[in-house]
């Protein structure tokens, strides 16, 4: 159980568990029990405890990534040339610190029924959205599969880019989503997931004049 646990977790983990251990040794040495030890003891149990769930609580909300897996496709950078000489820039920005400060290893912009930029881990196919694409365009709801292999519509994630581990897409705007790919399953928190909303709300306003 604790392999699965980042190693401030299981510290924290192992220090609750060895203080509740600790605890319970002592109540069973003493010789009598006073009220202010007993409170003393109650505390120090519930310390304990509230050590052991913080652990769990960390693990479930930041779990451990898998490792990275080799992605069938290539590096590659494609923006449409039909764009301004400023939004393509601002495009170019907002992708490249996507990709350096989240762990996402493929983007694609998708705007006004055409794809406007790919970047990334890229394949040479053209991208047709599938019913996902369109729900998260309708909805205007972010969408993540941590692990897309066991998602029966991975069909259409895997043309995105193929065997792709996980994916967010997020709407931007009412005209287009983005789709990000991540490099290994569970790689998103949520921090990146805002990140990505912020960003997607850049572009619509970018895009959107």
């Amino acid at each position: 159980m604790l392999k699965s646990f980042r190693p401030a977790a299981r510290i924290t983990f192992s220090l609750g568990l060895t203080s509740l251990f600790l605890i319970l040794l002592n109540a069973f040495a003493l010789d009598s029990i006073t009220p202010s030890l007993l409170r003393a003891e109650v505390l120090g149990v519930l310390t304990s405890v509230g050590l052991i769930l913080v652990a769990f609580l960390w693990s479930e909300v930041n779990p451990n990534p898998s490792d990275k897996i080799s992605l069938d496709g290539i590096e590659g950078f494609n923006l449409d040339s039909s764009l301004s000489s400023s939004t393509a820039e601002e495009l170019a920005w907002g992708s490249k610190a996507l990709l350096t400060s989240t762990p996402a290893a493929s983007i694609l912009l998708y705007w006004d029924d055409r794809t406007i930029l790919r970047r990334g881990i890229i394949n040479n196919s053209d991208f047709v959205p599938g019913t996902i694409c369109k729900q998260v365009q309708n909805t205007k709801k972010l969408i993540s599969f941590v692990k897309t292999d066991l998602f029966p519509g991975k069909d259409e994630l895997y043309s995105f880019v193929n065997n792709i581990p996980s994916v967010i897409i997020a709407p931007v705007g009412s005209k287009g989503f983005l789709m990000v790919g991540g490099w290994s399953e569970r790689c998103f928190t949520i921090s990146d997931e805002k990140w990505i909303t912020a960003l997607c709300e850049k572009f619509n306003r970018i895009l959107d004049q």
